[in-house]
């Protein structure tokens, strides 16, 4: 399948959320990366059909998603940044309500709904009412519904909110898994979520794509631009405030710096190889660090 975006553009009043915004996607894992009011929610809501652009139109293999309807919606799976939940159903009643609504039959909802529990780590959940679960646990149900009936497409809207550590690599481990012969569109601003498995990465901002690439060509495109420096522990970084400092850490012999700069820097800094924070940094300064 091949999903092409073109010039898709939504402003609201005198605010542009999406300008013009134009790309293709074919089968893989793509990190829809920006900080937050970039417009990636509002790309994704006019995708899945909950808002309608001014202008601009979204293909499926070369046809009008707008005039498929509901045959290109039935190939979608869609987790919103705050999904909603019915709070006294029980996570099985959940699922099994939201294979009724996708026209999935009792008895493969009821399979799918236990396989993918399994995965997400909530077999153990099935009885418990959503309104008792933890943050995390609703995050987990979200995606689950999201992966039922093996959809062609999947959406994700900052899906790792609320998740710990352990959970955020078992989600990560799953979307891999999932998305062979499919399209993931994973959108966040937590660059960690989407820098091991990303095929590709289109970063948003200002409602303007600015770059579509993977990982490694976008960190390949700032080499030589990122800088590791010791400091002596009383020496302040005020030298480097025009800088993007991407991290800072206080050891016993003094601090060590990471640094963006198109300059060269002096005092013992060396180069060293940028990573997709570094990436991130870059392109969206020091005000949007996440």
């Amino acid at each position: 399948m091949e999903l092409e975006f073109i010039g898709l553009t939504k402003s609201y009043k005198k605010k542009m959320a999406l300008d013009h915004v134009s790309a293709v996607l074919d089968s893989g894992v793509y990190g829809l990366l920006g900080a937050n009011g970039a417009g990636k929610t509002t790309l994704i809501n006019i995708f899945v059909g909950i808002l309608k652009g001014d202008s601009g139109k979204i293909l499926v293999d070369g046809e009008d998603a707008a005039k498929l309807g509901k045959e290109f919606l039935s190939k979608i799976g869609y987790m919103p940044q705050y999904p909603v939940f019915y709070k006294d159903f029980t996570v099985l009643d959940f699922m099994l309500y939201m294979c009724a609504l996708k026209g999935i039959s009792k008895r493969e909802g009821r399979e799918r709904t236990m396989e993918l529990l399994e995965i997400v780590n909530l077999a153990d959940a099935v009885g418990k009412k959503i309104g008792a679960l933890s943050g995390g646990m609703r995050q987990r149900v979200g995606i689950a519904q999201a992966m039922l009936g093996n959809p062609e497409i999947l959406i994700l809207d900052e899906p790792t909110a609320g998740l710990d550590p352990q959970e955020r690599i078992r989600f990560r481990n799953l979307i891999s898994r999932f998305s062979q012969d499919r399209i993931v569109l994973l959108a966040t601003h937590i660059v960690s979520d989407v820098e091991f498995i990303a095929n590709e990465v289109l970063l948003l901002k200002e409602g303007k794509l600015i770059r579509k690439n993977t990982p490694e060509a976008l960190e390949h495109e700032i080499d030589g631009k990122v800088w590791s420096l010791r400091l002596p522990g009383n020496e302040e970084l005020s030298d480097y405030e025009d800088c993007l400092i991407s991290n800072v850490r206080r050891i016993e012999e003094g601090i060590d710096v990471r640094i963006l700069s198109e300059e060269v820097l002096g005092r013992g800094a060396v180069r060293v190889k940028p990573g997709l924070e570094d990436v991130f940094l870059y392109y969206f300064g020091k005000g949007e660090v996440v």
